[in-house]
């Protein structure tokens, strides 16, 4: 089974509308299609984000993600990053990079091209939801 981590801006879009990043989270994420795989740092980076107010404006937001943190927070592999990276401008977003290495993820998957910059890192592929859709679907 393949194991995927989601940049937070993918989980983010899903909720606001449909398309390619809600097709992953609701389709093949809570499906139990693929593993999640999460860390502390990237299960807080989630709960901040989507806690913004500025998400308040969209329907049933704040319901809908926390009723997704906690399914996440169930489903996933959970690990707590042993390597350090830094090789992203956003050093935030280096998170990612170190988690996927731990858990030796195949994908991750982002709308966040500008940040990821990088087309893999190691043996983890990075996506768009799109990508990931056409051409690494379950």
């Amino acid at each position: 089974m393949q194991k995927v981590i989601l940049d937070t801006n993918v989980i983010v879009s899903a909720l606001i509308s449909k398309g390619p990043p809600w097709e992953i989270l609701f389709d093949i994420v809570l499906e139990h299609k693929v593993k999640i795989c999460i860390s502390d740092l990237v299960l807080e980076e989630y709960v901040e984000v989507l806690s913004r107010d500025k998400f308040a404006k969209f329907k049933d937001f704040k319901a809908n993600s926390d009723f997704i943190i906690a399914i996440i927070a169930d489903l996933a592999i959970v690990k707590q990053p042993d390597v350090e990276i830094n090789i992203l401008q956003d050093k935030n977003d280096n998170k990612f990079l170190e988690l996927a290495e731990t858990v030796d993820a195949d994908f991750i998957i982002t709308g966040n091209t500008k940040h990821f910059y990088i087309d893999s890192f190691r043996e983890t592929k990075i996506v768009t939801p799109s990508e990931y859709l056409e051409n690494y679907r379950p």
